[in-house]
């Protein structure tokens, strides 16, 4: 029996809200929808090259999974390169034992006691999973229950899971159909919330497609990330569907609520009332700041969470901005020490790239 049967075999709860009509509903591969019956009620068809890989982390967990989720440019076909890794959040009961389930099977090579209290340091974990038979590598954010409620809600932390569940997220398989009943109620907080942290940086009247347009480029620009500018209207347009209709919802509802925060005006646009202030951009600055702050502070575990770490990211970057990164012998001894002045390096040309483009517009 196939390790993804036990949700297949759920009864969907009738209480349950409808799904949301901007949930994907093809294959983001093929384009094709996939008859999934060994899908958890109320999951999203699973991508057939992703198959093995959630069938394999759901059969290591030891029942200890309770959702995966699918987000990044296999998702959104945003020019991703035949080696991308899926991009995975691994919600988890608690940590400890599935990081122990996840070691018993050879899918870690660290110690679980260390890998659980690391889950609770800087949440969430980043490790690769490798499902073997040449099946597609996953870089999966592990996380438990609690935390992942904390990073996608109101008060998060920082803005390193926030900024990547407010766009388009595929559940993939869940443990329950309250399982995933309560992920995507999560993740529809989280797209309420971005007009606490995106609207200080959005003046004048607005559609909601150039709504989630601003979105894009204060979450990427308030992250630690190799891409240049380009890369926001990338992500945007392999998304612009999506993102329109979420925040359309997102949108009408907030101006339909009493008290709330937008306004519609002609058109078919609507404006933010009352208007932020300069003391909303300085809050959300700080945010911004000490979000970066703890992204730079991860780096150090994951090079112990995540398997061949720095192979990894040297491919990503040259991916992303096109330089070519050369490690030595010695910097992949003592990356943390001796990695830094290409760090800049590469945080200098993008830069730069950015200017020169803004020059030739």
């Amino acid at each position: 029996m196939s390790p993804l049967a036990d949700g297949g075999e759920r009864e969907a709860n009738p209480a349950l809200p409808p799904r949301t009509p901007h949930v994907p509903g093809a294959d983001p591969v093929s384009g094709r929808g996939v008859p999934d019956s060994v899908s958890a009620p109320r999951t999203d068809p699973i991508p057939e090259p992703a198959r093995p890989v959630v069938e394999s982390l759901v059969a290591s967990g030891g029942g200890h999974i309770r959702a995966i989720l699918l987000f990044g440019s296999q998702l959104s076909r945003a020019a991703p390169s035949p080696h991308s890794a899926w991009d995975l959040v691994v919600v988890v009961d608690e940590y400890g034992p599935f990081h122990r389930a996840l070691v018993d099977t050879g899918h870690h090579r660290r110690p679980a006691w260390l890998l659980s209290a690391l889950g609770r340091v800087l949440a969430p974990n980043i490790t690769a999973f490798d499902p073997g038979d040449h099946a597609p590598l996953a870089k999966c954010a592990i996380v438990s229950s609690s935390g992942f409620e904390r990073a996608v809600g109101p008060n998060s932390p920082d803005h390193f899971l926030k900024g990547r569940m407010v766009q388009n997220v595929a559940v993939l398989w869940a443990k329950s159909a309250p399982d995933a009943a309560w992920v995507r109620e999560r993740l529809q907080g989280a797209r309420e919330d971005v007009i606490n942290w995106a609207g200080p940086y959005i003046e004048g009247s607005f559609t909601p497609a150039e709504f989630a347009h601003e979105m894009l480029r204060v979450s990427y620009g308030g992250e630690v990330r190799p891409e240049n500018k380009d890369r926001v209207n990338a992500v945007f347009d392999a998304q612009r569907e999506f993102l329109a209709g979420a925040y359309l919802e997102v949108l009408e509802a907030e101006a339909e609520a009493e008290g709330g925060r937008v306004r519609r005006v002609d058109g078919g646009r609507y404006v933010l009332d009352p208007a932020p202030t300069a003391g909303d951009r300085v809050r959300m600055s700080l945010y911004f700041t000490w979000s970066k702050v703890r992204a730079v502070a991860r780096w150090p575990k994951h090079v112990l969470t995540f398997n061949d770490w720095l192979t990894y990211i040297q491919r990503k970057v040259e991916r992303r901005t096109g330089m070519e990164i050369e490690v030595t012998p010695w910097e992949r001894r003592l990356p943390l020490l001796l990695l830094w002045p290409k760090v800049f390096k590469v945080l200098r040309g993008r830069k730069a790239a950015g200017a020169r483009r803004e020059e030739a517009s």
